[in-house]
C-alpha cells in the first residue's frame, strides 16, 4: 500500500507563477542555466541550481554557492510566494502539442521508499546525490517534485476529474507553448478518499528524480538519527511528489551521438555491425517504430538497423531493452565505449529535440548518431518490479513538471 498525504504548500502568488516556474535543474547545462537566470532573475533555476548564480569559474559545490541560493530562496519566499494554511492536494496538468499529462501533487513517504513500496530503476551518482542532499539541508525544503508513476486507478481518476471542474489556481503558457494548469483540492472528503484509495495501490515507481528522491530519504535518515524519538509524522519523513497513472505518461526516445568510429573506417564499421544487424540504407531520416530496430546516421546517410532475435534474451527485462542491445552489440564491442555514464566520446539527445538535432551534432562535433525506439513505461515497471536497474539515459519523459510551483518545507 502506498502512503501519501497533503501538505501546506508554499507556492508562487498567481501573478508570478509563470515567470518563476522553470524546467528542472538537470535539464540544462550550467551555461544555459546562467543565461536563463541572467535574462530572468525570478527564474526558479536561481534556487534550484547553484551554478546558475555564481561565476563561471566558481565552485558550484562550495559553501558560498549554497549560501547564495539560500539568500535567493529567502527573497523569493518573502516577496513572491504565499503559504497555504491547510493541508491540501493539487492536480497539475501539462498540455503540449497533442499530449496532455495530469498528475496529483502530494507528499510520498520516506518509509515507502525504504520498504520498496516506491521502486526505482536507476543507479544514482554520489556527487549528484550529495548535491541534492545539501540543497535540501540548506533550504530545509523540497523544491522539485519527484515524478512517480502508479498503475491506473479509476476511483482516483474520477475524483481528480471532478475537482478539475472548478477554476484553476494557476493557468499559464510558457514560451515553449506548453500550457500549465493547477487545481487545488479543497474538499476534505475527496482528499481523504484519495489518500485511502492509494492504500490499495501496491507500488509507486520513480520515473524521474532518482537523485532527488535518494537525497530526500538520506536527509530524512539524518534527521531521524538526530531525533531518535521521532514518530514518523514529522514533515521530513515525506517528500514532494507528483503522481501520474502509467497510461498518462509519455516517454520519448533518448538518442545517442558518438564522437568517432574507434579507429575504423565507415566501411569497416558497417561490416562489423552486420554480424548482428541487417543494415539498410534509407533516403529519409529513420525514426524506429519497432523494438530491436535502430536508426544510424553516418557520413550524411541514414540506415535502418534491425537486430536478430537470437542476440538477446527476450525474457530478461534489462537485456531486452533497446538501450542494452545497442550497448552490448555496438557501443561496447565495436566503438569501445564501456562506461556510457562517464565516457566523453558519447553524448545523449532527448527526443524532444528531434532527429534534426542528431544530424546537426554529427555535422559539428560528432561522427555518428543512433536514433532509438522509446523505452515503454511497461518496460520500466518490469525492470523495477524485478529490482533491477536500467542502463543510464534509458528514458526521456516529456513533458516535464516545472519546479517552483510547489515547495514543501519542514
Amino acid at each position: 500500500m502506498a502512503i501519501i498525504k497533503g501538505f501546506k504548500a508554499i507556492r508562487p502568488k498567481s501573478e508570478y507563477a509563470e515567470i518563476i516556474a522553470s524546467l528542472p535543474y538537470d535539464v540544462f547545462s550550467d551555461d544555459e542555466a546562467r543565461k536563463i537566470v541572467k535574462e530572468n532573475p525570478l527564474s526558479f533555476l536561481a534556487v534550484d541550481l547553484p551554478a546558475s548564480v555564481i561565476a563561471e569559474d566558481a565552485d558550484p559545490y562550495s559553501d558560498a554557492a549554497y549560501f547564495k541560493i539560500k539568500d535567493i530562496y529567502d527573497d523569493f519566499r518573502n516577496n513572491y510566494f504565499m503559504q497555504e494554511d491547510e493541508d491540501s492536494l493539487y492536480i497539475y496538468q501539462i498540455s503540449t502539442g497533442n499530449i496532455t499529462q495530469t498528475g496529483l501533487v502530494c507528499l510520498a513517504a520516506v518509509d515507502d521508499y525504504l520498504n520498496e513500496v516506491i521502486k526505482t530503476h536507476e543507479k544514482t551518482r554520489i556527487v549528484k546525490e550529495n548535491d541534492r542532499t545539501r540543497h535540501i539541508k540548506t533550504l530545509q525544503a523540497h523544491t522539485g517534485p519527484i515524478f512517480l508513476v502508479y498503475r491506473d486507478d479509476d476511483t482516483i481518476e474520477n475524483i481528480m476529474t471532478k475537482n478539475m471542474s472548478s477554476l484553476p489556481v494557476y493557468s499559464f503558457e510558457k514560451k515553449d507553448k506548453s500550457i500549465h494548469k493547477v487545481w487545488k483540492i479543497t474538499d476534505k472528503v475527496d482528499i481523504e478518499k484519495i489518500i485511502n484509495q492509494f492504500k490499495n495501490v501496491p507500488n509507486l515507481y520513480v520515473a524521474d528524480g532518482h537523485h532527488r528522491s535518494a537525497a530526500a530519504v538520506r536527509y530524512a535518515l539524518e534527521r531521524r538519527k538526530e531525533n531518535p524519538s521521532y514518530n514518523k509524522n514529522e514533515e521530513f519523513n515525506y517528500f514532494l511528489s507528483i503522481l501520474y497513472p502509467m497510461s498518462k505518461v509519455n516517454i520519448m526516445d533518448y538518442n545517442r551521438v558518438v564522437k568517432d568510429l574507434n579507429g575504423l573506417t565507415d566501411k569497416q564499421f558497417l561490416k562489423k555491425i552486420e554480424k548482428y544487424f541487417t543494415v539498410e540504407e534509407k533516403e529519409k531520416q529513420v525514426r524506429p517504430q519497432e523494438k530491436a530496430t535502430f536508426g544510424l546516421f553516418l557520413s550524411n546517410k541514414w540506415y535502418l538497423l534491425t537486430v536478430e532475435d537470437k542476440t538477446f534474451d527476450k525474457n530478461d527485462p534489462v537485456a531486452s531493452l533497446d538501450v542494452s542491445i545497442l550497448q552490448k552489440l555496438i557501443l561496447e564491442p565495436v566503438l569501445g565505449i564501456e562506461d556510457i555514464r562517464n565516457d566523453k566520446r558519447i553524448d545523449f539527445v532527448g527526443g524532444v529535440r528531434g532527429l534534426g538535432e542528431l544530424e546537426k551534432r554529427v555535422s559539428e562535433d560528432m561522427k555518428l548518431a543512433f536514433s532509438m525506439c522509446p523505452t515503454s513505461i511497461e518496460e520500466m515497471i518490469s525492470v523495477a518490479d524485478r529490482d533491477k536497474t536500467m542502463p543510464p539515459k534509458s528514458t526521456w519523459f516529456e513533458p516535464k513538471p516545472l519546479s517552483g510551483l510547489f515547495i514543501h518545507e519542514f
